[in-house]
């Protein structure tokens, strides 16, 4: 089974290529505010520029959270399957 994917919208080049490697990616604003949400996902992908913007460093979550910082769409899924 893919994973299911949450990624920035400032992502959009690694957004569709792990869509075009079968991962369920959806996008998530700088405001996602329902932090409760991140449940539903196996990976949260992010620029790391907002990092505390997503409220994710005072979150109490067993989502893993991925800074694509310096990442090629590859590393990011290198990562992924990593996890």
């Amino acid at each position: 089974m893919a994973k299911k994917i949450a990624i920035e919208s400032q992502l959009s080049n690694i957004r569709d290529y792990l869509k075009q490697r079968g991962y369920e990616v959806e996008e998530i604003k700088e405001t996602f505010s329902d932090k409760n949400n991140l449940k539903n996902y196996d990976v949260v992908v992010i620029t790391g520029q907002s990092r505390n913007m997503l409220g994710i460093d005072d979150v109490v979550t067993n989502v893993s959270i991925i800074d694509a910082t310096g990442m090629t769409p590859f590393d990011v899924e290198e990562s992924i399957k990593r996890l």
